[in-house]
């Protein structure tokens, strides 16, 4: 398996042409860049380039097969560390391998992350500097100052569909969706420990666990009749459990005492009329549930009744195509929804009627919605248009300029780079940071503007 971390970068648009080079070695002026925005045509001799000073961090990392969903575990390290340079951030992944019989539940920890926005006073100090001699300059590339990333892996039947951790004590355990129709519970504390063991000049650890003698789940749930991708622990009851499959039926688990087990609810909620693409347990209360669906209608549900009537709310049409994704807010009654159609929708579940707001920017289907932790106005969204998209809901329109003046007032920032984005998490010990990962892999950044 191939791991690396290194530095990435977001999009400008640069002319590269032998006219370009002639006049640069000849002292005149290069041509003028240009902001590049999404859906613009390129020329063929121009290239996008990124815009480094947008970003406080920025890196990339890389595994074998993609993981196309993750989960952040909370850790000790430490609460508003995001300026707490070098960074450490450990991560529940699970791979999509092309082989059914070669994919893994990973436990991953991203450490060394550095500050790759320049400071330009140093600069200026090291420039003035001319005694600086070579050893130093190559002192500064050794391994030992780069991100690094350390894994160790679990072995897993069938691509991991969808993956989300929760604490109990401490111990931490990963629920993961299989495209072969089980949902199995883990405990990845022994594997998440070992990680934390790793000192700054171990070599990098890329160890698999349980390769002759399969690991097996604390539990498997085999109820579903097919596979599924919606998934959700309940913050409010620890152990209770959410899955939702490609059927359109919810199942409900509840934990047994002292954690030994699970009792799932063979009754599905019903009301849904195709897949349930997406789960999300109310921040407030251990009975409320919303969930999107294929179906494009959004639902809350009210677990005190019996499935056949726990659906209290229903928008019916809610997107004009599939409902892909929702997150409801943490500190407030505000849900974010994205659909197929390439729009984000913004709900208040009090009367969830109409929207509260609706934006048009993605040019293909969003895939991903989270809602920042730390500011209740700032959501980040991110879909198959290989961009992730960071709005802030409390921004008034003020005069723009020609170049963003079709963009909507409450988009903040743009960041590519990343193939086809499939999910995207912020970092609730570390305000500002996203993690996001997609076809082409990990990207974990902070921008100047959140």
């Amino acid at each position: 398996m191939e791991e690396t971390m290194e530095n990435d970068v977001d999009m400008e648009v640069e002319e590269e042409t032998e006219d370009m080079a002639e006049s640069n070695e000849s002292g005149t002026q290069p041509k003028e860049r240009r902001v590049y925005l999404p859906g613009q045509s390129m020329q063929s001799d121009e290239e996008l380039e990124c815009d480094e000073t947008a970003y406080i961090f920025l890196h990339q990392a890389k595994t074998g097969s993609p993981c196309l969903s993750f989960d952040i575990v909370g850790d000790n390290l430490g609460n508003n560390r995001a300026d707490a340079f070098p960074l450490t951030s450990y991560v529940i992944a699970g791979t999509q391998g092309e082989r059914k019989n070669a994919n893994h539940l990973m436990a991953i920890k991203m450490s060394n992350i550095k500050k790759t926005l320049k400071d330009e006073k140093k600069e200026e100090s090291e420039d003035s500097d001319s005694d600086s001699d070579s050893d130093e300059e190559e002192e500064e590339g050794k391994s030992s100052d780069l991100p690094r990333l350390d894994c160790v892996m679990m072995p897993h039947k069938g691509c991991i569909n969808r993956v989300r951790s929760a604490m109990f004590g401490d111990k931490v355990v990963a629920a993961t969706w299989s495209e072969l129709g089980q949902v199995h519970i883990w405990d990845v504390t022994g594997q998440l420990r070992k990680l934390e063991a790793l000192g700054t000049q171990d070599p990098v650890l890329n160890e698999r666990i349980g390769i002759k003698d399969q690991q097996k789940s604390l539990y498997t749930f085999t109820g579903h009749q097919t596979e599924g991708y919606a998934i959700d622990w309940c913050s409010t009851n620890k152990g209770q459990l959410a899955t939702g499959d490609c059927a359109k039926n919810i199942h409900i688990w509840k934990p047994k005492e002292n954690m030994t087990g699970w009792i799932v609810d063979q009754r599905p909620l019903s009301g849904h009329t195709a897949s349930v693409e997406d789960l999300q347990w109310s921040p407030k209360g251990q009975d409320l549930l919303a969930s999107c669906s294929v179906d494009c209608s959004i639902r809350l549900w009210d677990l005190r009744q019996p499935p056949s009537k726990a659906c209290v709310k229903v928008v019916a049409k809610a997107h004009e195509s599939d409902v892909n994704v929702i997150n409801w807010s943490t500190q407030e009654t505000m849900i974010v929804s994205g659909g197929d159609d390439g729009k984000i929708k913004v709900w208040d579940t009090r009367l969830l009627k109409d929207s509260v707001a609706t934006f048009k920017h993605h040019l293909a289907p969003v895939t991903t919605v989270e809602w920042n932790p730390n500011d209740s106005a700032v959501f980040a969204s991110g879909g198959a248009d290989d961009q992730i998209a960071i709005w802030d809901l409390s921004v008034e329109r003020v005069a723009p300029d020609e170049e963003t003046a079709q963009l909507p007032p409450q988009l903040l920032f743009i960041h590519q780079g990343q193939k086809d984005v499939k999910e995207l998490h912020w970092h609730s010990q570390m305000p500002g940071v996203i993690i996001s990962t997609a076809l082409s892999g990990f990207n974990i950044f902070r921008t100047i503007s959140v």
